[in-house]
């Protein structure tokens, strides 16, 4: 049984509906990435699933609960960390964890001690009594997702956890939620960066307009855009591999730009679409062989979640209505 159900999900503010109806499944010990373009209506999604806002219409179900009737069950079950640092600057991180335990029901004792396991659990212990203020946003940011996590929650909302983070701290903030993940604990990621999405996401949905676009796992929405070829011959001969390719439904592509190949001088790299993934190597270099084509080198190019997205949603964003 899903630990996220939606169906129908809809908020509107005055006759402009920001998320349109969205119906949304996710497992307890999967990360579900929600993307979309800035203003698609993730961030509205994430705050009606944990009970900040009220759906206009449709209904949600989070850990078993209606996330209207039953808000105060859902809360006792989810964490949230949001896009904004929830943490208190003046405390320490310890004085943070124990006060966020304390909130969750912990007895004193019970609070100060799981503050400290989980301090050192998440590598923060050398920072364990400087106040938050003092740490760098990456340790901020990690000190904000176990404060989330202070009473294992079911269902984990991480709305763009990442951003503006050096690469170090994403991998320290990709090994919470890894450990969180191996515990049976469902996160609904939403991240602008579509490489942490392919990296850490088991299912992903994609909004645009404050609507569902697609839904599916990386690999089958990569897998809907088709593939490419990138093949290194003479130039001149363009229009003669064009007219091959056709054969097989392959189109010239977009970003096709015909360089010069360092090693051979006399030849460039010429980018092909096609509407499937898997592209029949061995037919194509016979029919290209057979027209007396040269070829250098060719290889398969495999399309990308960033590629997806972009079909998907399109080059400029959509206002939602």
């Amino acid at each position: 049984m899903p630990v996220i159900e939606t169906s129908g999900l809809t908020r509107t503010y005055g006759d402009r509906a920001v998320v349109d109806s969205v119906d949304l499944e996710v497992d307890a010990g999967r990360v579900h990435a929600l993307l979309g373009p800035n203003g698609s209506g993730k961030t509205t999604t994430v705050r009606m699933l944990a009970t900040l806002l009220r759906p206009s219409a449709g209904s949600a179900r989070v850990a078993g609960y209606d996330t209207v009737r039953a808000a105060r069950e859902v809360k006792r079950r989810i964490g949230l960390a949001g896009q904004f640092h929830a943490v208190d600057p003046r405390l320490t991180g310890a004085e943070n964890l124990t006060m966020f335990g304390r909130l969750n029901g912990l007895a004193a004792r019970r609070a100060r001690d799981h503050a400290r396991e989980l301090l050192e659990r998440f590598d923060l212990t050398a920072a364990a009594d400087r106040p938050a203020r003092e740490y760098s946003g990456g340790m901020r940011r990690r000190l904000d997702i176990v404060a989330a996590m202070v009473v294992r929650p079911a269902v984990l909302f991480l709305d763009e956890p990442t951003t503006a983070l050096d690469p170090r701290s994403r991998n320290q903030i990709y090994g919470c939620i890894a450990e969180f993940v191996a515990e049976g604990t469902a996160v609904l990621l939403t991240t602008q960066y579509l490489e942490e999405a392919a990296r850490l996401a088991a299912t992903v949905t994609i909004l645009d307009a404050g609507r569902v676009v697609a839904a599916g796992t990386p690999r089958d929405l990569t897998a809907e855009i088709g593939g490419g070829l990138d093949i290194v011959a003479d130039p001149r001969r363009g229009d003669d591999i064009t007219t091959v390719l056709a054969d097989f439904g392959g189109t010239p592509a977009a970003h096709a730009a015909h360089a010069a190949d360092s090693d051979t001088p006399d030849t460039a790299t010429l980018s092909y679409s096609f509407p499937q993934a898997d592209i029949p190597l061995l037919p194509i270099l016979r029919a290209l062989d057979t027209a007396g084509i040269d070829v250098h080198d060719i290889g398969r190019r495999r399309g990308t979640l960033d590629d997806a997205f972009l079909a998907l949603t399109g080059p400029t964003p959509r206002t939602t209505r």
